[in-house]
């Protein structure tokens, strides 16, 4: 199997832990919410890999056709974050050797090269794949608004969002957080707890900062409370060993999707930490 290959295997192997796990307030095997279930989301990533890998695509043109990917198959936005993510470390990986991963350093690297190289074309099939899922409220900005013909390069428009948009951060940061506290958070635990390194960082992005789709969805001031909340529980479930079934999360996880509360951008950003993760313990194996 090529490097690509294995590449592409442990995105798909990150997306069903995403939905394997049950991360509270967000869609699992164990809990549909928000009007979407987990067959949707593994239905997603099957669909949206075939984009995200396409050999030499530029950034842009990978996030378009696997959003456009994933509407044909599940009819709503399920991934979207997800995608805009893992589109810029896939065209990183295309810099190494066919046959060679990267470790997390080379390709943190590699992936800061490709966000220097994205252009006003990226961000014109950025902003299409953007209006395509319609995700609420994001992209309504009063500078460069994604229904409107972008001016600056992708790096740029995402640099204006990164104050209020985590994934949007990544792009300014050079993905400081997923090779930072992401991979930090993941091999706390066991390499080969793959659910608990999935909870681990989940819950260390939403107890780090509020999570972007709370925001939208239901202001800063409730996406604040979720935060302390997740750090309570975070707290109680290192102090009970990590169990991989938590009554308390799960009590957690029916009380926010009772209320609504779906945070979005910290699965996200977990799923985008396990496929790194995924690939550098390869790479060290």
């Amino acid at each position: 199997m090529s490097a690509l290959d294995a590449a592409r295997a442990a995105f798909l192997h990150a997306c069903r832990l995403d939905v394997e796990t049950i991360k509270p307030g967000n869609v699992s095997v164990a809990s549909a919410g928000h009007s979407m279930t987990s067959a949707q989301f593994i239905a997603s990533a099957g669909t949206a890999a075939a984009g995200l890998f396409t050999p030499h695509a530029r950034v842009g043109a990978r996030i378009l056709d696997a959003v456009r990917r994933t509407f044909d198959a599940v009819g709503c936005n399920t991934n979207l974050g997800i995608v805009l993510l893992a589109a810029p470390l896939c065209a990183a990986l295309e810099r190494f050797d066919a046959d060679a991963s990267p470790d997390a350093s080379r390709w943190r690297a590699a992936t800061e090269r490709v966000l220097a190289d994205l252009d006003i074309d990226d961000a014109r099939l950025a902003y299409r794949a953007i209006a395509l899922a319609n995700p609420g409220g994001l992209g309504d900005a009063p500078e460069q608004p994604v229904h409107a013909p972008p001016t600056v390069t992708l790096r740029a428009a995402m640099s204006l969002a990164a104050d209020r948009d985590s994934i949007a951060r990544q792009y300014e940061n050079g993905f400081a957080d997923i090779f930072g506290a992401g991979l930090d958070a993941a091999g706390a635990v066991s390499p080969a707890s793959g659910h608990r390194a999935m909870l681990e960082a989940f819950l260390t992005f939403l107890c780090g900062f509020p999570d972007s789709h709370i925001v939208r969805k239901q202001g800063i001031a409730m996406a604040q409370s979720v935060t302390r909340d997740a750090c309570v529980h975070r707290a109680r479930w290192r102090a009970a060993g990590c169990p991989l079934a938590s009554p308390e999360l799960d009590a957690w996880d029916a009380e926010l999707k009772a209320r609504g509360i779906n945070p979005g951008t910290s699965a996200d950003l977990a799923v985008a930490t396990l496929f790194v993760a995924l690939v550098s313990t390869s790479t060290r194996a």
